[in-house]
């Protein structure tokens, strides 16, 4: 199946690993030019170069207020287009209610929430029809997680805010979508598995709530993730697609 993605660019935030490196990855194989950020210069290099003459690296954090221009810049600067974002960052720090400090809870907020915002209101200003806004999101959209508290409240208000914009932009041909990972197989993941005093029981417990019965791995979600930015993609907009092999018990 042809994509559509052949010379198309795209920026993709927080892609030198995990998720975003994963969406960065497929999208390139298909075609697409990549703009790839992280915060770490040596990092963003770093991956960037792994992916090709496709791919260019920009040192910028989410939480930058003036990131969000520099990456549209850069996108027609290096390819001469710009098509469409795929919003990705790390995590916030894990913890129940009573962990978590106020400094975690704003620096998140920066980042995961306000920095998402930013980034995805100068890429409608930018963006014409055919266009496409994606965030990459979390299953805690729908069901709370427990030991993420700070996922849980910022998730679903950026899912809201999404689904806003895909109302707004609709008319204007751009379409915005959403991606809810559960458990795949990233460093993050292993992470916060690790935070049990028995690892692998963690996630033999987890993998066994999981239709599927295993944790999916990062090309499979970056997969995802290409077809939902694609032009094959052009009349789904507004939609938050679990990534998760059946975890959510909902519709």
């Amino acid at each position: 199946m042809d994509l559509g993605l052949k010379d198309r660019v795209y920026v993709v935030t927080g892609a030198t690993r995990g998720l975003g490196n994963a969406a960065a990855r497929e999208l390139v194989a298909d075609g697409a030019k990549v703009i790839v950020t992280g915060r770490d210069e040596e990092t963003v290099t770093a991956a960037a170069t792994a992916l090709g003459p496709n791919a260019f690296g920009v040192a910028a954090d989410n939480a930058d207020p003036a990131a969000a221009e520099r990456l549209v810049e850069a996108a027609r600067q290096h390819f001469g287009r710009f098509d469409g974002i795929l919003i990705s960052v790390g995590g916030p720090a894990p913890g129940f209610v009573a962990d978590n400090t106020d400094e975690q809870w704003t620096a998140a907020f920066e980042s995961v929430f306000l920095g998402a915002v930013r980034l995805a209101r100068t890429a409608a200003a930018e963006l014409g029809e055919g266009g496409v806004i994606g965030f990459v999101l979390s299953g805690s959209v729908y069901e709370p997680i427990p030991g993420l508290t700070i996922s849980n409240g910022l998730r679903p208000g950026l899912a809201g805010f999404a689904k806003s914009l895909a109302d707004e932009l609709g008319p204007r041909g751009v379409r915005v979508v959403g991606l809810l990972p559960s458990r795949i197989d990233t460093d993050r993941v292993r992470e916060l598995d690790g935070l049990s005093p028995d690892p692998e029981a963690a996630r033999a417990a987890n993998e066994s709530r999981i239709p599927l019965r295993r944790y999916g791995t990062p090309d499979e979600f970056g997969r995802t993730a290409a077809f939902l930015l694609s032009p094959a993609a052009s009349y789904l907009t507004g939609i938050m697609l679990p990534v998760d092999g059946g975890m959510r018990s909902g519709f």
